[in-house]
């Protein structure tokens, strides 16, 4: 059975596309991530839900070596052709443990924009945790709880299982709302240390290309980007 928490087929290669241009992955996420992540030279990366291999693909033009894991082969078809031959990706399905790889064996772990799609996130999170070697970091985008409540309704502290349209395609993406409270009481439930919080503006470059839709994601939130850290040295 295929992960119901992944983008297949058509909606995966719809998403491929879509995250190449959208603003809040080409001008927030993916810049706001390669912030917290900083230095990456000889770090040795797992990308959580990598996707297209955007982000991915980042990280390696900062000399990191990367694994990637994705529940869908659509868009691990996009992450191979991004990244050529030379990257390990792995087909899983991440409401089940990662138990392909060893423990403490990665200097960093990216979870852009998905760990609001699963639905048993604090076992992912404790996986994430024991892979990471003491000392190492989560960098971890999501969307921002004031941003699903005045786009979705209804009470902030709702935690409903919500369909965003993806631009003007039609198709949808499913994830569940949650609120600041509940996001950081995961993370720090799952035994990381909150190193950083932003709620990354657009990189000014939106500017010269939508000066509207600049301006308005300039001043309202849309995206949380997080840098966690497992304690020990």
């Amino acid at each position: 059975m295929r992960p119901k928490t992944a983008y297949h087929d058509g909606l995966g290669d719809l998403f491929a596309e879509h995250a190449d241009t959208s603003p809040y992955n080409a001008w927030i996420d993916r810049p706001a991530l390669l912030d917290l992540a900083g230095e990456m030279t000889g770090r040795r990366i797992l990308d959580v839900g990598c996707g297209a291999g955007h982000h991915a693909a980042g990280f390696l033009a900062r000399g990191a070596e990367v694994v990637g894991v994705d529940g869908s082969a659509a868009l691990l078809r996009h992450t191979r052709a991004r990244l050529g031959e030379g990257v390990e990706l792995r087909l899983h399905d991440l409401e089940q443990p990662l138990d392909f790889l060893a423990d403490t064996s990665f200097d960093d772990v990216v979870c852009a924009l998905m760990l609001h799609h699963i639905t048993h996130r604090s076992e992912l999170l404790s996986e994430l945790r024991r892979v990471l070697r003491p000392g190492g970091r989560l960098l971890l985008s999501t969307t921002h709880p004031t941003a699903d409540w005045l786009h979705f309704g209804g009470s902030y502290h709702s935690s409903e299982w919500v369909d965003l349209n993806l631009g003007r395609s039609g198709a949808s993406i499913h994830y569940q709302r949650a609120t600041m409270e509940v996001l950081l009481r995961e993370l720090l439930g799952a035994g990381f240390v909150l190193d950083k919080l932003v709620e990354p503006r657009p990189g000014s470059g939106l500017r010269d290309i939508d000066p509207e839709r600049y301006e308005r994601l300039s001043t309202a939130p849309t995206l949380l980007a997080l840098r966690l850290v497992k304690p020990g040295s």
